[in-house]
């Protein structure tokens, strides 16, 4: 099964509020199934950025998942679509690399940001969201604050983050799925080597 069937599979099994077909319908027409999840760093490959979400609702429901206490849907739109923000803002371009073997220099595709609406990460996802069904506060505080001490607003010596995390357990697990499907789960054989 591709990424991109148990995306889907994920999705239709557990998310059923209203807004989420359309929300479906409108990620088929842009790049989500097929962007890179980032430039260089984890899943930067075509089909990375869908990898990445499953990855990350796979780590979320092994490892923090209580049934009966915890909602399926909510960690299913928090796990899936935590980086929608990333739809549409890669592009593919090219640079001159030098090839050490023949010393000459030959032109290599590579990802680059191209950013059309640059609205902050997590926010930027929240709000994509919204245009199409309404979170819950804590699916809201947990794609928000996805980033960890990664987010810009987290450096600036913002309280909110610990506040969002205190209140909303979601949030904290999301955090932590996130970083051990990136740095663990995701690393790519360069990576590896480097352990």
């Amino acid at each position: 099964m591709s990424f991109e069937q148990e995306f889907k599979a994920a999705f239709k099994g557990n998310i059923k509020r209203a807004g989420s077909s359309e929300l479906l319908s409108w990620l088929e027409t842009t790049d989500f199934f097929r962007a890179p999840a980032s430039t260089k760093f984890h899943c930067a490959h075509d089909n990375g950025l869908v990898e990445h979400s499953v990855s990350v609702y796979k780590v979320l429901m092994e490892k923090h998942f209580e049934s009966g206490v915890d909602d399926p849907e909510s960690f299913a739109i928090c796990a899936l679509l935590h980086d929608l923000c990333k739809a549409e803002f890669y592009k593919t371009s090219t640079r001159n690399v030098k090839n050490e073997s023949t010393g000459m220099w030959e032109k290599q595709p590579f990802y680059m940001v191209d950013d059309k609406f640059p609205f902050g990460h997590g926010e930027k996802s929240v709000f994509l969201i919204e245009r199409f069904m309404k979170l819950k506060p804590c699916e809201a505080m947990a794609i928000r604050w996805h980033m960890a001490g990664f987010d810009d607003s987290a450096k600036g010596g913002s309280f909110a983050i610990s506040l969002a995390y205190e209140k909303y357990p979601l949030a904290v697990k999301l955090a932590v799925s996130d970083l051990e499907s990136t740095y663990i789960r995701e690393k790519s054989p360069t990576s590896q080597a480097r352990v």
